[in-house]
C-alpha cells in the first residue's frame, strides 16, 4: 500500500523544496459551518482551503446519505482548482486528527491519485513543531491538469454493506452511543447495520492526535476479529474514510460505504440492530 502519513517535520521539508506538494485544508466538523473561518484565522503555508460539504460531496439525498461521492468531473475541476497537477504529491489535514481530512485523502485515492497523504498529528503537530502559520486567503495557485478516474478504493452498496455485515467484516465507525442507539442527534433512525461491529474512528488515534503505530492498530482490528478484507461505515462517510485511512496504516484492505448510515437508516425497509 502507498504512504498514508506525513509528519510534520516531512511536510516542513517538502514545502521548502524545489516541487512542494499541495496541501489541502479540510477543516470540518458536525455541526460547525466555520471551517473557512477556522483556516482564515490560521492555516498552513500554501494550504488551499477545501470546503467538505461543497467540494468533497455531492447533493444530499435519503437514500445517497448526507454526502454522497461527488461526481467525478465536479472532483477533477475542483482538483485542477486546487492547482493539482498530474503526477503532484497532495498532503491534507484538519485540526481533528484525520477525521476530515481522510475524506479528501480518501476520494483523491478512489479517484487515482496515488501520492496523497494525511498530515500526523493534524493542525496540532505542525504547531507543536514550531512551524508557522499563516493568515487570510491564499493567493489562487496556478490551476492543474490532473486528470481523475473512478474506482481505485472499493466501496460498498447498501446491499452489500448488508451481507458485510452478516459476515461479521463490517465496522461502525461512529462512536459507542450511536452504534448502541443510545443517541442519535441528526440521521432518521437510531443504531446500526446489523453485524456490524463498533469501533470509534477516535480510537485509531493517540493522546497527542497522531495515529497510533501500525503494530498496535494492527492489534486493535485483530481484536475487533478483524482478519481480512472489512467493510467500513459511519454517519454519513466523512469520518469512516478515517477508518479505512487506519486500516491502511495496519495493511489492511478495507471498503466503504459512503452512504453509511444516513443513507441506510432513511430507507424504511432496512433493518436496524441496537445495544451493544
Amino acid at each position: 500500500m502507498p504512504p498514508v502519513l506525513t509528519a510534520a517535520d516531512q511536510l516542513h521539508a517538502a514545502l521548502a523544496s524545489t516541487d512542494p506538494p499541495v496541501v489541502l485544508d479540510v477543516r470540518w466538523a458536525l455541526g460547525d459551518p466555520e471551517g473557512r473561518a477556522h483556516y482564515l484565522a490560521g492555516h498552513l503555508p500554501c494550504a488551499v482551503y477545501v470546503d467538505l460539504d461543497v467540494e468533497l460531496a455531492g447533493p444530499a439525498a435519503p437514500l445517497a446519505g448526507r454526502h454522497p461521492l461527488p461526481a467525478l468531473e465536479d472532483l477533477q475541476s475542483a482538483a485542477r482548482r486546487w492547482g493539482i497537477r498530474t503526477g503532484a504529491r497532495v498532503v491534507v489535514y484538519d485540526d481533528a486528527g484525520g477525521l476530515a481530512a481522510a475524506r479528501a485523502w480518501w476520494l483523491l485515492r478512489w479517484a487515482g491519485i496515488t501520492d496523497v497523504t494525511i498530515l500526523d498529528g493534524a493542525l496540532g503537530a505542525w504547531v507543536r513543531a514550531g512551524y508557522p502559520l499563516v493568515e487570510g486567503e491564499q493567493p489562487a495557485p496556478a490551476v492543474g491538469d490532473v486528470v481523475l478516474s473512478a474506482g481505485h478504493l472499493p466501496v460498498l452498496s447498501a446491499d452489500e454493506a448488508e451481507a458485510y455485515g452478516r459476515a461479521g467484516m463490517l465496522l461502525d465507525a461512529r462512536s459507542g452511543e450511536r452504534f448502541r442507539g443510545e443517541s442519535e442527534p441528526i440521521d432518521a433512525r437510531a443504531g446500526h447495520i446489523p453485524g456490524a461491529v463498533s469501533a470509534p474512528s477516535t480510537q485509531n488515534l493517540a493522546a497527542d492526535g497522531t495515529f497510533l503505530p501500525a503494530g498496535a492498530l494492527r492489534g486493535r482490528f485483530a481484536s475487533l476479529g478483524v482478519t481480512g478484507p472489512v467493510g467500513v461505515y459511519c454517519g454519513s462517510g466523512v469520518t469512516a474514510a478515517q477508518e479505512v485511512a487506519a486500516l491502511a496504516v495496519a495493511g489492511i484492505s478495507a471498503a466503504l460505504f459512503p452512504g453509511s448510515w444516513s443513507a441506510w437508516s432513511a430507507d424504511p425497509d432496512r433493518p436496524v440492530a441496537t445495544g451493544g
